[in-house]
């Protein structure tokens, strides 16, 4: 299949991608924040600037796009249909960078959780698994 789209306007769709403060971003924190953690977001000194570290704890959160990510099982990712051999690749370069990332993180000492875009559909189950992740909240006395 022909992509439908010129490379200039291909290209100016795909430039509008950001790498950070994306709407997955954007949920997780709000909901941490009304939740009641307080944490610093894109840290630097923290391998692959996570986007949401809390440095107290060391441990860091990870929302991964299901489609850039390739999540694999999930009904959200879907391999394109045109340039397959480049996406294959794309897809293969970037599950290894988040894999060596997150090795690297943790020998730096830092906990990892990574969320997948699918996962935020289900709030309770998220607030729950964060919870468990994060812990309770310290509470000054």
């Amino acid at each position: 299949m022909v992509d439908s789209l010129t490379p200039e306007q291909r290209s100016a769709v795909m430039s509008r991608i950001r790498r950070a403060d994306t709407k997955p971003e954007l949920i997780v924190r709000s909901l941490l924040h009304a939740m009641g953690y307080r944490f610093r977001v894109q840290m630097k000194g923290v391998p692959g600037r996570p986007d949401i570290a809390f440095p107290r704890r060391r441990k860091i959160v990870q929302i991964h796009g299901c489609f850039w990510h390739a999540h694999e099982g999930c009904a959200t990712f879907r391999m394109p249909k045109s340039r397959t051999e480049f996406w294959q690749a794309k897809f293969a370069r970037n599950k290894e960078r988040d894999a060596r990332l997150e090795q690297m993180a943790h020998t730096a000492g830092w906990d990892v959780l990574t969320l997948w875009e699918c996962e935020l559909k289900d709030e309770p189950l998220l607030i729950d698994k964060l919870v468990d992740f994060l812990g309770p909240l310290k509470v000054n006395t």
